[in-house]
């Protein structure tokens, strides 16, 4: 593979960071004081006033919905060519959302590219594609183990002409969020069928659905992630059409693999953009800082730290590159084993680079002051969505297993 950007991304590559620099960042304490004004009101579940300034100004610039790709979209881009940039959107912990790049969205929407029909998209993919509402992706259920997807219990009944649904799902991202208003719902169909692979089922449900109750939201180390926030959901023989199913009954797997593929990807790009700020943090508090009579950069530890943190960042960047490149070239399926290893070896890289940018921060890293806390929090919970590790390392060694058995 060829490790130099094009010119097309090169190109926005510095009108990305340009807008970072003059409106994303600068928005950084601005959002935090919003937020935090909304929780002392008592409803911090409202979109940032700031938030939808920045996303007119995002499209206004032509920096819209830089995740399409290429093969959906004329404009569209490859993995490799998105990669630089979502790493780019990464660094900032609203960095995302100003582009219409944010999780669940961008998997929901290729979800709805892929897969959906000609009405659904109809419905749905244009008012997301256009910013105008949020959506959520409910699979993980409290009550199993739902790192193994086959163990989920939620069922989707047929009745006439509509899908009955009971279910208990949590983790449900965005569904706190009042711009939320549809769900990608995994669940049985067929669960007594002979291949347990094609016993679920996706189908849309409109949030606003009868029986559908949003039961708590689910702090992340004591952080709320408003106005997005985390949710316990309930469906309570929850009536939806029929023709709400995407792609047939029993395609659930086929529809979770391929949106799972560039949805880990994507948490992997914006994982090492957020590594790089934590390293330049801690770079630049240890040139200014000094202990026992020298700075802290001169500390031995300290710059065993940072030469190690340079190293597993760059191997990260290199590993999900190839990801990407195989995944344009070969396929999503193809390029599974990349794919997996980047899902383990991006967070927790990004968990290590965080802690040790912690540490050179003293008391102040474990503050909200720095978002080192909050980069860690976030870095912490992605070696758990989308598979947790386990998952994904007992995947690799089957795969490499395979060619001696």
């Amino acid at each position: 593979m060829n490790f130099e950007y094009s010119s097309k991304v090169k190109e926005l590559q510095a009108r990305l960071t340009a807008f970072m620099g003059e409106h994303v960042y600068p928005a950084e304490k601005l959002f935090a004081e919003q937020m935090d004004a909304a929780r002392s009101a008592g409803n911090p579940w409202q979109p940032a006033p700031v938030m939808e300034m920045l996303k007119e100004k995002a499209r206004a610039a032509g920096l819209w919905n830089l995740f399409l790709p290429a093969h959906e979209s004329k404009d569209g881009l490859t993995n490799l060519e998105y990669a630089p940039l979502c790493e780019i959107m990464g660094r900032s912990a609203i960095g995302a959302e100003p582009f219409n790049c944010s999780a669940p969205d961008t998997g929901n929407m290729e979800t709805l590219l892929r897969y959906g029909s000609e009405a659904q998209q109809q419905a749905w993919l244009t008012p997301l594609l256009e910013g105008k509402i949020r959506s959520g992706f409910a699979m993980t259920e409290p009550a199993v183990a739902s790192s193994d997807a086959t163990n989920i219990e939620a069922r989707i009944e047929r009745d006439g002409s509509h899908y009955v649904i009971n279910a208990r799902k949590w983790w449900t991202s965005g569904a706190n969020d009042p711009r939320c208003k549809i769900l990608i719902f995994m669940g049985k169909t067929d669960p007594e069928g002979a291949d347990r692979h094609r016993r679920q089922s996706m189908v849309l449900v409109p949030l606003d659905t009868p029986g559908v109750t949003v039961l708590r939201h689910l702090p992340v180390f004591g952080y709320d992630d408003a106005p997005h926030g985390h949710a316990e959901v309930l469906f309570e023989n929850v009536r939806v059409p029929v023709d709400n199913v995407l792609l047939g009954e029993g395609r659930g797997f086929e529809i979770a693999q391929g949106r799972l593929g560039p949805g880990r990807i994507h948490h992997c790009m914006r994982l090492i953009g957020r590594a790089e700020r934590a390293l330049e943090a801690m770079c630049r508090r240890t040139t200014k800082r000094t202990a026992f009579g020298r700075a802290i950069a001169d500390q031995g530890v300290t710059r065993e730290r940072i030469a190690n943190a340079r190293i597993l960042i760059d191997q990260a960047r290199f590993l999900v590159l190839h990801a990407a490149w195989k995944m344009d070239t070969v396929g999503n399926k193809a390029a599974r084993k990349e794919i997996a290893m980047i899902k383990v070896a991006a967070p927790n890289m990004a968990c290590q680079v965080i802690d040790w940018a912690i540490q050179a921060h003293g008391g102040a890293g474990v503050s909200d002051d720095f978002g080192l806390a909050r980069a860690y929090a976030n870095a912490r919970t992605i070696r758990l969505a989308d598979g947790p590790d386990e998952v994904h390392r007992n995947a690799i060694a089957k795969m490499e297993l395979a060619a001696y058995l």
